[in-house]
């Protein structure tokens, strides 16, 4: 899976839907007869068309492949012709059924569907897309299912298509049930292969937040993690992404944090992966926040290490490489700065350094204090002591340089947390929010 240059992700392997419960639902509902008979007396479907519909009944594999080979075109008709015009559940579970034992294993056979359109634009698209919309429990995951075949197969994916669902795996991804999530992530990791469809799933909203959401705070199984991962990778070949990523939903940290915790290998290699395609696309925009969380030192013990895929050891090297090259470059205030919009503040030089408060201190004043802001959200939010700590420190040690922001930073609620934080169980918080309150109060000392 690892990725030698920016054409090579073509070559992604092809990875459809296969899960348990969503085949556990549908061996549960293939035996149950459908009255095709009665409609064909009730005139709701032809003669012609029963006697298509009976040639494939209760036939999968080789069975299948035999009748509908050289009738593929007729049977992708006849399937999406009975969606748009029967509406019993029972049967247009069915009839989801016979489409995917059709693309099962046959992904080609996606053409039979897709040259729908060329006698009605909407087509193969609407009646699946109607089937997302069902309240039924089966229908819109199988519905899912044949619409991520349809869309990967497609020389040209369909905008709204994807649009709409990309809005219904955002709504499975906060699903209690932990199937149905794992299906959503598995639709993601096929449909967003397709490069046109990136951006359309980059902009959908909140899309991003419940993917992001699943690695930070769901607690999830290392087979979902490398799921979601997946999915990052395959989106930060898009070099808009790969600017914004980090810096809209601090992925950085966590990644680093669950390579060094991980067991399963190639858990590890997505996340190598991942990170090497935002130092290539996007370094600018990435490097300083890899400089925060320590990567390089990382880096450096995973090239010590053996590794079952050679290719591993590729990525962490370049990876390597890259970091010593350009870490030398970073100014101390973008290593500063990427720490504190990370909000994992730790006792790196910066923070008892007089000499960078002094060349510094003006920069968080910029663009309306933002990253004064920042630290002020930190010491009211932060539950880590060492967090606490430190941007007590830096409140202090910016008043002290801007004694003008006392009332700004009074209005922002910061005097009074600081004072709540004097009596904090832990020392060292204690300790530096007593420094700190020296500065916001007038006083010069220190204790």
């Amino acid at each position: 899976m690892v990725i030698q240059n920016k054409d090579a992700v073509a070559e992604v392997p092809l990875a459809l839907v296969s899960n348990p419960y969503l085949d556990e639902l549908t061996a549960g509902l293939r035996a149950r007869p459908i009255p095709w008979e009665g409609y064909q007396r009730a005139t709701l479907i032809t003669q012609t068309e029963l006697n298509y519909i009976k040639a494939v009944e209760k036939k999968t594999g080789e069975d299948l492949s035999r009748v509908v080979d050289n009738e593929g075109p007729v049977y992708a008709d006849l399937f999406v012709s009975l969606l748009q015009k029967l509406v019993r559940v029972d049967t247009i579970q069915s009839i989801l059924i016979l489409i995917d034992d059709l693309l099962l294993d046959h992904e080609e056979r996606a053409t039979y569907f897709l040259d729908l359109a060329k006698k009605d634009p909407s087509l193969p698209y609407a009646p699946l897309l109607k089937c997302l919309r069902s309240e039924d429990d089966f229908v819109p995951l199988k519905a899912s299912k044949i619409l991520t075949t349809i869309l990967c197969a497609s020389p040209k994916p369909s905008t709204e298509a994807a649009e709409e669902l990309f809005r219904w795996t955002t709504a499975q991804l906060q699903s209690n049930n932990p199937a149905v999530v794992d299906l959503a992530v598995q639709v993601l990791e096929s449909v967003l292969r397709q490069r046109a469809v990136r951006p359309i799933y980059w902009n959908s909203p909140h899309a991003m937040d419940a993917l992001v959401k699943i690695l930070k705070t769901e607690a999830p199984t290392p087979q979902m993690q490398y799921q979601v991962i997946y999915c990052f990778w395959i989106l930060t070949f898009d070099t808009e992404i790969a600017q914004e990523l980090n810096r809209r939903y601090d992925v950085i940290p966590p990644l680093v944090e669950i390579a060094k915790s991980a067991i399963k290998e190639k858990v590890i290699r997505v996340i190598i992966s991942t990170l090497r395609n935002l130092v290539e696309k996007a370094p600018e925009a990435n490097l300083a926040a890899m400089a925060a969380v320590k990567l390089l030192t990382f880096t450096e013990n995973l090239s010590t290490r053996k590794w079952s895929d050679g290719e591993i050891l590729e990525d962490v090297n370049y990876l390597k490489a890259e970091l010593e090259e350009n870490f030398q470059t970073l100014t101390t205030f973008e290593v500063y700065q990427a720490e504190l919009l990370s909000g994992r503040l730790i006792w790196s030089p910066p923070h008892q350094s007089d000499l960078f408060w002094t060349k510094n201190w003006r920069e968080l004043k910029k663009e309306n204090y933002a990253l004064l802001r920042i630290l002020a959200r930190l010491l009211s939010t932060a539950s880590d002591p060492v967090v606490l700590s430190v941007a007590a420190n830096d409140i202090g040690q910016y008043v002290k340089r801007d004694p003008s922001s006392k009332k700004f930073l009074q209005e922002l609620g910061v005097k009074q947390r600081i004072m709540e934080l004097m009596s904090h169980p832990d020392q060292d918080v204690r300790y530096n929010s007593v420094n700190a309150s020296w500065s916001l109060i007038g006083g010069s000392g220190r204790v």
